[in-house]
């Protein structure tokens, strides 16, 4: 029988695992009102991409303007006070040093002082605080990223209890969470950290370009068996929304392996298998396969540099079945595999 073959050659192949992973937003932030008061405008539109510090709420600011002026009111009462009181202290040192006053007097004198130091200083942390929440009526992006759906309309009141505006994710980088098993982990482990990550379409087909871990789980979840982990992809285009499943590989160094196609690995109930020609037949070989790559397997133990394996025809073997290696084959395949 006439079948195609590949000459077995043991070569780096990366190793590769593949996982399902969840992408989540690199920082997903609450925006929350921090004083109370009436919505008066909303400033960007929902599911747009905004920068760090781009307006988004404004809240009525009269009240908070009144506050400040009469805080500003009271710290100049308050200097005045602490003036007068360093002034009558200054005035009546001299006075108790000559005994022309009791020390009571001039005790007195200190105090009063001390206190209206005091009583300014209060003045003037009211002064800040007023100036504070007069800021915060002007609602900010804390982060750049994609701002979600107005929780609060324009006209609402909202309190710092439940001051809840919107939400804003950073999608640009965004974080693929997965996990692999205790063996999966422990061949992530001997890459010493020179693991690359991929995201497949589901064609096979990367997207997003290469990620890089940036999250090792310190320990194995007890009942799957597995350890988490995150990787960072770049994603300025957007191709990635938060919440989306995916299918992420990992590069995790390379071994040296035979690549076989796809089709020539055959299962059985003994394990894998591939057909080999030795001595002119076809001869079932008891392989040990690792993970893919591209349209080929890599098969770590079963196979030596230079066995012929049969690519094609796979149905119609049986053990000890003659075979001939098609003529445009037969240069490539080896001659000891081609006579026997």
């Amino acid at each position: 029988m006439p079948v195609g073959v590949r000459v077995a050659k043991l070569e780096p192949v990366p190793v590769l695992i593949d996982a399902v992973g969840q992408t989540e937003g690199s920082k997903e932030v609450d925006i929350r009102a921090r004083v109370g008061g009436l919505i008066q405008k909303q400033s960007y539109a929902e599911g747009e991409r905004v920068k760090r510090g781009a307006p988004l709420f404004a809240i009525e600011r009269a009240p908070f303007e009144i506050a400040l002026a009469q805080a500003r009111a009271s710290l100049a009462q308050e200097e005045a006070r602490a003036e007068q009181a360093r002034r009558e202290a200054t005035r009546l040192k001299p006075l108790a040093a000559e005994q022309a006053i009791s020390q009571r007097e001039y005790d007195d004198a200190t105090t009063t002082q001390r206190l209206s130091e005091g009583t300014l200083a209060a003045a003037r942390a009211r002064v800040r605080e007023a100036e504070l929440n007069l800021s915060y009526t002007a609602v900010t992006a804390p982060i750049g990223g994609i701002v979600g759906r107005a929780e609060k309309s324009e006209g609402s009141l909202v309190g710092a209890t439940d001051g809840l505006l919107t939400h804003i994710t950073q999608t640009d980088p965004i974080w693929v969470r997965f996990s692999l098993s205790e063996t999966e982990q422990g061949l992530l482990r001997g890459a010493h950290g020179a693991a690359a990550v991929r995201l497949l379409s589901s064609d096979g087909k990367p997207i997003n370009g290469i990620g890089k871990l940036n999250f090792k789980g310190s320990s194995v979840d007890a009942r799957l068996g597995t350890v988490a982990l995150r990787a960072e992809f770049p994603n300025p285009e957007l191709a990635l929304l938060p919440g989306q499943f995916v299918r992420a590989q990992v590069q995790a160094g390379t071994e040296p392996a035979v690549l076989v196609p796809q089709a020539a690995v055959v299962s059985s109930d003994r394990g894998k298998m591939v057909w080999t020609i030795q001595d002119g037949k076809a001869t079932p070989t008891p392989v040990e396969v690792g993970s893919w790559v591209g349209a080929d397997w890599a098969v770590r133990k079963g196979l030596k540099d230079g066995d012929a394996v049969v690519i094609d025809n796979l149905l119609k073997l049986r053990p000890g079945a003659p075979l001939m290696v098609r003529p445009s084959e037969a240069a490539s395949a080896p001659a000891a595999a081609a006579s026997r």
